[in-house]
């Protein structure tokens, strides 16, 4: 068997040599839209308990769950008003609660999502800090700083934020006079917290033990080059780099060196409960950093276990780049004793049935694509992260009407460039008409994000139902990666091909195939492939389809 011990139908995850998240296969629930308990149109943490044998069934490792805490929602909960609680509108901590043991009753551990970079306008220690003098201890815990220009009235530097508009904003005293400027790399409702303050470090080591008393398995890291700014706040020579490319580009602030001193105090704190019960607690972070080089910087043995590696979700669809990316991922991360975490999708990207070159029903290239891109991360070494809705071939909804939008870069751009919502418009589940079996309210309740009608041909009723849909192709994959030894953790060796195919060997005869081409190739393995992306026949690699096969020779 599989050198993992996976977990059992009983949720005894045992205590074992392996480091379970090495080659661990988490999905994604961006728990909004997920499953409706309550008829209100929105997903929420009963939703995702009552979809766990659903998970169970597609067999995963675990979940990681989007943020659920108090909120106002201007950025769909990474906005957070309280650390420690549950947003009304996805729950309480009871059912919190009970969401976490039946998880671990059926072998599927639970991560949250933590924000650390930055908090809501609404929690209360920016209220108090609104409220405080300048140069108060409340002011401390953020960016506040006075402005430019003989009446301060410029920004105290030229940053812009990601989402758009300038990284300030100017409050007003409580004399009524225009006063400071506090910093938000992303939208006004979000300042970003100062972690030059000890009291930030302190606050955050707090939300962690709250949490992991209550059971979890782990956290992804929201931002995770974040958290420190360049104490002198200097203007920056390319300040809308990071509009420009919705990415943490401001070398000034990102990425700089005293985030590395927070996480390895997290490690320490997660290791310090694994000592109690021997379960390893697993920290993951969304690093967004220029090179392979520095993004291993954050996976050293004492720091984060794993951060995703976004190179292969922004690769065009090309054997080449395919190719350069794996190899650098491979070198550089693995080096560190890490392993690298590979993920197609998520909930900011356009998926992969759209973003490999489909219109918006995702029929034909786009999703063939698709399917071969998951099989083949599902083949390489480490781990791997599945966005919901993924898993049925979903793509992006590009037509969403603008009145319905809800991605604060929309509402702070106006343009429709590299906005999120079509990524996360709610799961079908059954029917044949919205809302798909999403939201068990009385008929004519509406989903947060309206969902087209071609949703039908992707409602997880059917895809459970037809052997040929992507759903299967996951499940597939994910059992022959726990029953076969020669996947999940380990290295790869490269195969000599021809122009457009991609070949690796996992093991001595594990063979994984893609043909990045239209036309058919042959097939780098004689004989029936174990699995493959689409049709097969023996000898032959399709265009646009991945294969893996056993090599006897």
């Amino acid at each position: 068997m599989h050198n993992k011990q996976r977990s059992s139908q009983t949720g005894s995850f045992g205590v074992n040599r392996h480091h379970w998240w090495r080659d661990a296969v988490i999905y994604q629930v961006y728990v909004r839209s997920f499953l409706d308990s309550t008829g209100d149109g929105i997903g929420d943490l009963a939703g995702v308990r009552a979809g766990l044998p659903y998970l169970r069934k597609l067999g995963v490792d675990g979940i990681w769950l989007s943020p659920f805490y108090p909120s106002p929602q201007h950025d769909h909960g990474y906005d957070v008003a309280d650390y420690r609680d549950v947003d009304p509108v996805y729950g309480d901590l009871d059912e919190f609660d009970r969401l976490v043991a039946s998880a671990h009753r059926l072998g599927i551990r639970v991560l949250l999502d933590i924000v650390p970079n930055h908090c809501s306008s609404e929690h209360p220690w920016f209220r108090e800090a609104l409220a405080a003098a300048p140069g108060s201890p409340e002011r401390a815990r953020f960016h506040f700083a006075d402005g430019r220009g003989p009446d301060g009235s410029e920004p105290p530097n030229n940053w812009h934020a990601m989402f758009g508009g300038p990284a300030w904003t100017r409050v007003t005293e409580a004399d009524g006079r225009p006063g400071q400027w506090y910093l938000h790399m992303f939208t006004p409702e979000q300042p970003d917290w100062n972690w030059r303050n000890p009291e930030v470090a302190d606050e955050f080591d707090q939300v962690l033990r709250f949490w992991l008393d209550r059971g979890v398995d782990g956290f992804r890291i929201d931002v995770a080059a974040g958290l420190f700014k360049h104490p002198e706040l200097p203007d920056s020579p390319d300040p809308e780099a990071d509009a420009r490319t919705r990415d943490s580009v401001n070398p000034l602030a990102w990425n700089q060196p005293e985030v590395h001193d927070v996480w390895r105090h997290w490690r320490a704190v997660c290791e310090e409960y694994t000592a109690r019960d021997g379960r390893e607690r697993l920290l993951v972070g969304e690093v967004s950093v220029p090179s392979a080089r520095e993004h291993a910087k954050y996976v050293r043995p004492d720091e984060l276990h794993q951060a995703f590696f976004f190179d292969l979700l922004g690769a065009p669809w090309d054997a080449d780049a395919f190719r350069k990316v794996i190899s650098e991922a491979m070198q550089d991360i693995a080096g560190t004793g890490s392993t690298v975490t590979w993920v197609l999708n998520n909930h900011d990207q356009v998926r992969t049935v759209t973003r490999y070159g489909e219109p918006a029903e995702g029929s034909g290239l786009g999703a063939a694509r698709a399917r071969a891109a998951a099989l083949l991360m599902l083949a390489l070494p480490g781990a791997a992260y599945i966005y919901q809705g993924e898993e049925l071939g979903l793509p992006e909804v590009v037509d969403l009407p603008d009145d319905v939008l809800t991605d604060p870069i929309f509402r702070r751009t106006g343009s429709r460039a590299r906005i999120r919502d079509g990524c996360r418009v709610p799961l079908p589940w059954s029917g044949q008409a919205s809302p798909f079996g999403f939201t068990s309210g009385a008929e004519g309740a509406k989903p947060w994000l309206p969902q087209p009608e071609y949703f039908a041909e992707y409602a997880t009723h059917r895809a459970l139902a037809d052997t040929r849909s992507s759903w299967h192709l996951y499940r597939d994959g994910l059992q022959l990666r726990s029953a076969l030894h020669q996947l999940g953790e380990g290295t790869l060796r490269w195969l000599d091909t021809q122009p457009g195919v991609l070949a690796f060997a996992r093991g001595d005869d594990l063979v994984c195939a893609v043909n990045f081409g239209t036309a058919p190739v042959p097939a780098p393995v004689p004989g029936t492939p174990l699995l493959s992306s689409g049709p097969c026949r023996p000898g032959e690699l399709p265009g646009s389809t991945a294969a893996w096969w056993i090599d006897g020779s």
